[in-house]
C-alpha cells in the first residue's frame, strides 16, 4: 500500500533539514511549539504533574485518570524523540488517548534525556518509575490488577529493556509490554533488515539520519551491542510479559520491531505484531488524528483487557 495521502502531504510540506550538526535545544524548542494549549487538549477526569521519589532520583511524572473511580489499572508510559527529545508536553495527546481509551491510570515519565544525561540515566528513571508505581499502588489507587508498560520508538527501546531489566531483577508485576514502530537493533547495519533499504528515503524517517539522530545517545555510553540499548540482542526472551508490537508499513524500523515479536512467541511469550499499512514512524504520535490510525488505541485497550 502506498504512503497515506495524508501523510505524504504532510511530508511533502516539509522543510528541508538544516546544515550542519543537530541542534538538541532547538529542536526541542520546536517540538514545544507545536504543543496545543490546554484548552485544545483531550479532557479527561483529572491530569497531574508530580515528582516520583524513586530509586533513580527524583522523576517528573504526569498521571492521567480517565474517569472517577474508587481504582484503576496502571499503564507506565515512555515517550520517543532518539533519546534527545520528545517530552511530557510532546507527547501529552498519546498519553491522553491511551488513558481514555483503555480506562486505565497512564503514568508518562519525564525521564532524563541524553545528551545532558549520560546512559543509563533514562533507562533507570523508566524501570524505577515502574517499580514506584507498584510500591506505591494506594497512593495511585492502582487496583492491582494491569500493570503495563508502553512506549512509542525509543520509548518502545526502553519498554523493552524494561521489561528485560524487571525479569533479571525477579520483579514479575509488569502484566504487558506494548511498543509501537519501536527502536531495538541500534546498530543500524542496512544489510540486517530489508526494510531499512526499502523505506529508506521518502518516508519522513530516513535511514541516513538514524546514527546521527542516535548518535546523542550512544555516545553518551550506550553501547548497541548491550542488549539493554539493543533487545533484539538478548539471547533469551523468555519470561517476558506478552507483548503488542505495532509496527508500520513504511518505518525503516519495520522489521526489527517485527522480528522481535516473532522471537517472543519462540520463546513461548504470547505476542502479537500488527503492521499498519500505509502508515510511517511516528504516525501514534504525528497521526493518530486519522481514523484508521486512531484504532491503535483501541487496539492497545483489546490487547490490555486479555488478563
Amino acid at each position: 500500500m502506498t504512503l497515506h495521502p495524508e501523510i505524504a502531504k504532510f511530508i511533502a510540506a516539509l522543510p528541508a533539514p538544516p546544515d550542519g550538526p543537530l541542534d538538541p535545544v532547538a529542536m526541542r524548542a520546536g517540538e514545544e511549539a507545536h504543543v496545543p494549549p490546554l484548552d485544545e487538549r483531550l479532557p479527561l477526569h483529572a491530569v497531574e504533574d508530580m515528582t516520583a521519589p524513586t530509586a533513580s532520583g527524583e522523576v517528573p511524572v504526569r498521571i492521567y485518570t480517565p474517569a472517577e473511580a474508587e481504582s484503576h489499572g496502571l499503564l507506565v508510559y515512555f515517550h520517543g524523540g532518539a533519546f534527545f527529545l520528545g517530552s511530557l508536553e510532546t507527547h501529552d495527546h498519546v498519553a491522553r488517548s491511551l488513558a481514555k481509551e483503555t480506562g486505565l491510570k497512564v503514568i508518562s515519565v519525564g525521564y532524563r534525556r541524553a545528551p545532558e544525561a549520560a546512559y543509563p540515566a533514562g533507562l533507570d528513571d523508566c524501570y524505577a518509575v515502574v517499580r514506584w508505581a507498584a510500591d506505591e499502588g494506594n497512593g495511585l489507587s492502582w487496583d492491582g490488577t494491569t500493570l503495563a508498560i508502553a512506549g512509542d520508538s525509543s520509548g518502545g527501546t526502553f519498554v523493552a529493556a524494561v521489561a528485560a531489566k524487571a525479569h533479571d531483577d525477579g520483579f514479575g508485576r509488569i502484566t504487558h509490554q506494548v511498543l509501537y514502530y519501536p527502536s531495538l537493533d541500534l546498530d543500524f547495519d542496512t544489510g540486517r533488515y530489508a526494510s531499512l533499504r526499502e523505506n529508506a528515503v521518502g518516508y519522513g524517517m530516513e535511514t541516513a539520519g538514524l546514527k546521527p539522530f542516535n548518535a546523542f545517545y550512544t555516545d553518551s555510553g550506550a553501547d548497541p551491542a548491550d542488549p539493554l540499548v539493543s533487545p533484539l540482542k538478548r539471547a533469551d526472551l523468555t519470561g517476558l510479559p506478552p507483548a503488542l508490537v505495532v509496527t508500520a508499513e513504511h518505518d525503516p524500523l519495520r522489521d526489527e520491531g517485527e522480528l522481535y515479536g516473532r522471537r517472543l512467541r519462540e520463546a513461548g511469550v504470547e505476542a502479537t505484531v500488527r503492521r499498519y499499512e500505509g502508515a510511517g514512524h511516528g504516525f501514534v504520535q504525528h497521526f493518530s488524528w486519522i481514523p484508521e490510525y486512531h484504532q491503535v488505541f483501541t487496539e492497545t485497550r483489546d490487547f490490555l483487557s486479555r488478563g
